[in-house]
């Protein structure tokens, strides 16, 4: 983790080589240090996002900007899915005050 020019927590979310749903959730249940019982599901995943109590030490009073990487390739093999996780990210910035997700290198 590291931190943003306005003190945000940034964890980076490297998707290279995740080409489906499956390979998103695992990277991101790796990444974001989610709990067992995190459900791997769209749902689960905007949920998860959005819980404070999830989120690494200081991330709640400070900020947290999830930088995506090494997304294109799973955009590109399934284009409805990444909608989809796009979605999700857009939601959770929504609902989570102080979360923000962002799209890095492709």
């Amino acid at each position: 983790m590291t931190e943003d020019p306005a003190g945000r927590i940034v964890v980076t979310l490297d998707l290279e080589g995740v080409t489906d749903k499956a390979g998103l959730m695992d990277r991101c249940a790796r990444t974001l240090d989610l709990p067992e019982w995190f459900g791997r599901n769209w749902d689960a995943l905007a949920d998860s996002l959005s819980d404070h109590t999830l989120w690494p030490e200081g991330a709640v009073e400070r900020g947290l900007l999830v930088v995506v990487r090494g997304w294109r390739a799973y955009a590109e093999a399934r284009p409805q899915e990444w909608q989809v996780a796009e979605e999700v990210f857009a939601e959770a910035t929504d609902r989570g005050a102080g979360l923000f997700v962002t799209l890095g290198p492709g």
